[in-house]
């Protein structure tokens, strides 16, 4: 870890790694408050392509500061060594632990959408895709305050440029990604429909007994809604899932889209669209 840190810093225990780096708990005695503090040793970084993707995650972060529903940096620690990035603590159970045991009602479901899709559309707002949604980077602080995290596949679509390459978690990866062609930020509205549909029903939209699997059922994109497990949703939520799911990127709702459609607005409430 970097000195600088350490001046500032007391570093706790160990509470996750990601592909980059490892996440400790850190104490700040001047500020009297317990972090989260991503530490990235540069040192064992294969190539310029990893280290670009470090820097890029700080300066994506910095710049997406303010929103209440993406976490926030509060400082940032270089030395020639180590890359440390202190952020806000989420230390309350991610959206992953909380679909695992339970199906949610429309309301319940409204209920994370909302600002998970405030969160995605302020992310598109400053040009950033954020490209691996998935529960496991939905996490909740101690006042159960839903934020988006892990921005480690995050990249910069601004200026009309589109992305490629393949990024993103089987399940939640949308059809365009896998089929190798240019794409944009609607990628993350459908991974984002994805974590609906599972809320909902219980189960994944599309799904194999392998990633090769998955991924040809995602490339299909065949949306069903299967009675058994969608008799208690209600219609204008199966119309948002279709206009999420949509194959069809110039007919797929936007983010801005998402959040005007009835069945957020009603907050899950609306049982019809008329």
């Amino acid at each position: 870890m970097s000195q600088g840190l350490k001046g500032n810093y007391q570093v706790c225990e160990e509470i996750g790694r990601g592909r980059f780096g490892t996440v400790f708990r850190c104490f700040s005695p001047e500020s009297g408050e317990f972090y989260a503090l991503k530490s990235i040793d540069k040192t064992v970084l294969a190539d310029s392509v990893d280290r670009e993707c470090i820097e890029k995650e700080a300066k994506i972060l910095q710049l997406l500061n303010g929103n209440p529903n993406v976490v926030q940096i509060i400082d940032v620690y270089e030395d020639e060594n180590y890359l440390d990035i202190v952020m806000e603590l989420c230390d309350s159970s991610d959206l992953y632990d909380r679909v695992s045991n339970r199906i949610f009602s429309d309301v319940e479901a409204a209920a994370v959408m909302s600002p998970l899709m405030e969160a995605i559309a302020h992310c598109h707002r400053r040009g950033v895709a954020h490209r691996d949604i998935k529960p496991d980077n939905i996490l909740f602080d101690s006042r159960n305050r839903l934020k988006l995290a892990d921005f480690g596949s995050a990249e910069f679509f601004h200026d009309g440029r589109s992305m490629r390459g393949i990024v993103g978690t089987p399940y939640y990866v949308a059809p365009e990604v896998l089929s190798g062609r240019d794409y944009n930020e609607k990628v993350d509205v459908w991974s984002a429909g994805v974590i609906m549909y599972i809320m909902l029903a219980g189960i994944p939209p599309f799904y194999g007994d392998s990633a090769a699997e998955i991924f040809e059922s995602v490339l299909r994109g065949n949306l069903r809604f299967p009675t058994r497990n969608f008799y208690s949703v209600s219609p204008v939520a199966k119309d948002l899932l279709r206009k999420m799911l949509c194959k069809d990127v110039s007919k797929r709702f936007s983010a801005e889209q998402v959040l005007n459609h009835p069945w957020i607005t009603s907050r899950g409430e609306a049982r019809s669209l008329i």
